[in-house]
């Protein structure tokens, strides 16, 4: 279940200092005050208002980083979070202060082969708040670009609006599957993600969310790409979005050899967040039961409430 940690502001000194929370290493989360950062020339600076715990996250806490991208130094995790526009900085760019923003943690580079193709998603070059050596939004004050921000209705909750995010995660997924009206899903997973992903499927045109055909798998367990090409059917789809415990998987050749289904990995999302934020504010998903449990800031050093069961 994902945990919303929202906050009710830290008594700051003159406007000046900040609480931040670090990721040390695994099970190593700390807050620390600090001075506030100052947004630059090309920056809003935002105020947290609520993030959303991610798998990843746990992967970052337990295992100290997620494959190859290892906690070297003190990180402020927290890329699927929600703000309001402070200080003036976001008026040129058309977001007044007061405004309630989502904000898409990736910001690639515009200029490499996959960006330049289309696919922004799968930039070697990105710069991904929250992750290790990038700070994210798990701060009382956080300055983000302007094109990394999207208005949300004024009366939008800000635990809602911090789950865009992940719900660009698995309205990615089901793009690249290619989900064909009436056809069959089989989803594997129960957790944010996969919940997410039986919904938007539903709203895609699926006939139902049970075998039959395309499988999405988006678990943590080693076992589960699989598990998925065990029940795909026959020259079906398997999509894997989860991330497995210790950075590896397993698969029967023989299995995948004579079925031969087209198996893709979904990484992150593309330029989704418009249509991840209008699907929220329309109310064609229920995404508010994702969001399970609320905590200040403070409490995320706890050690049970700063590590969720996803």
């Amino acid at each position: 279940m994902t945990q919303a940690l929202t906050e009710q502001h830290h008594d700051v000194s003159q406007g000046q200092t900040m609480r931040r929370a670090l990721l040390h290493g695994p099970h190593d989360l700390r807050l620390r005050d600090e001075r506030r950062p100052e947004a630059l020339p090309g920056e809003v600076m935002l105020r947290h208002s609520a993030v959303s715990v991610c798998g990843s996250d746990m992967h970052d806490h337990h295992e100290g980083g997620t494959g190859p991208a290892a906690i070297k130094a003190p990180t402020t995790p927290g890329h699927e979070f929600a703000a309001t526009v402070i200080g003036g900085s976001g008026e040129r760019f058309g977001l007044p202060d007061g405004s309630l923003v989502a904000a898409d943690p990736a910001q690639n580079c515009g200029h490499c082969e996959q960006c330049l193709a289309g696919y922004p998603n799968l930039c070697p070059n990105v710069r991904f708040l929250g992750s290790p050596g990038v700070n994210g939004g798990l701060a009382e004050y956080v300055p983000v670009p302007p094109h990394s921000l999207f208005a949300v209705p004024e009366d939008s909750a800000p635990a809602l609006t911090a789950l865009p995010e992940p719900l660009g995660a698995a309205l990615h997924a089901l793009d690249i599957t290619n989900i064909r009206p009436m056809s069959g899903v089989t989803v594997l997973g129960a957790g944010p993600i996969g919940r997410m992903i039986a919904q938007v499927a539903r709203v895609c045109g699926a006939a139902h969310v049970r075998g039959e055909a395309d499988v999405l798998e988006a678990t943590i367990c080693p076992d589960a790409p699989d598990q998925a090409a065990q029940v795909a059917r026959i020259g079906g789809r398997v999509t894997l979005v989860g991330i497995p415990d210790g950075d590896r998987f397993e698969m029967n050749a023989a299995n995948a050899r004579r079925k031969a289904p087209i198996i893709k990995m979904s990484r992150r999302m593309g330029q989704i967040y418009p249509r991840a934020t209008e699907l929220v504010s329309r109310g064609r998903l229920d995404i508010a039961s994702i969001s399970t449990h609320h905590y200040d800031l403070k409490a995320v050093t706890h050690p049970k409430r700063s590590v969720p069961t996803m």
